[in-house]
């Protein structure tokens, strides 16, 4: 999965993928312990797309956090008078 496709999801959509994607690894890593994997680079992949998840969520997070700051206290900085 793209940075860019995930930047396109909503922030629920992220939240539902983000959810299928750690189920996904938890199968994945019973796998690799039975010896049973298809492809060892399908544990890095989905650990990346989790990780890529996790990081546009923060951002979205962030973003919002600033956004709310800014506006709740009309601007002014802590500690003037």
């Amino acid at each position: 999965m793209k940075a860019n496709e995930v930047r396109d999801m909503s922030s629920e959509e992220l939240e539902t993928e983000l959810g299928k994607m750690r189920e996904k690894l938890f199968r994945l890593r019973f796998q690799a312990k039975g010896k049973d994997v298809e492809s060892p680079g399908q544990l890095k992949g989905i650990r990346r797309d989790i990780a890529r998840c996790n990081t546009i969520l923060r951002e979205r997070a962030l973003a919002d956090g600033a956004a709310n700051d800014g506006a709740a206290d009309g601007g002014a900085k802590a500690g003037s008078a």
